[in-house]
């Protein structure tokens, strides 16, 4: 029986960019920084919050994916936030754009999508 989810791994067209990203600008922990020789990778192990954890990876020349949350594949990655104006506040003063906020039919909750560095979307879900 699965336990829980482990981590995601996300790989980055611009590795320093990214980094800047997820660890200044979203504020993860790094955990591991690897640079990866023969592959020419770096590897970056970050926590959210002290529980999950992000890999994120850099290859030579990775192939371009569709990323957009109705793209077939992966969705997108929700992130739970106490309160979603202040996270949209603290983002959008650090340049990153949100979209307006929306309210889940089912659950009544608001919730929104901004954007990675290579236009993977990502979500914040007010609990």
């Amino acid at each position: 029986m699965f336990n829980k989810i482990h981590h995601i791994a996300i790989i980055c067209s611009d590795y320093e960019r990214s980094k800047d990203f997820y660890v200044n600008k979203l504020g993860f922990t790094v955990l591991a920084e690897v640079y990866r020789a023969k592959r020419k990778s770096y590897k970056l192990d970050l926590a959210v919050n002290g529980v999950y954890q992000i890999e994120l990876f850099s290859f030579e020349n990775p192939p371009a994916r569709p990323s957009r949350p109705e793209a077939q594949g992966l969705r997108h990655l929700a992130f739970e936030v106490a309160d979603i104006e202040k996270e949209i506040k603290r983002l959008n003063e650090q340049g990153i754009v949100t979209e307006p906020i929306r309210i889940d039919e089912f659950t009544d909750k608001r919730f929104t999508f901004f954007a990675d560095p290579d236009g993977l979307p990502l979500e914040l879900y007010e609990i």
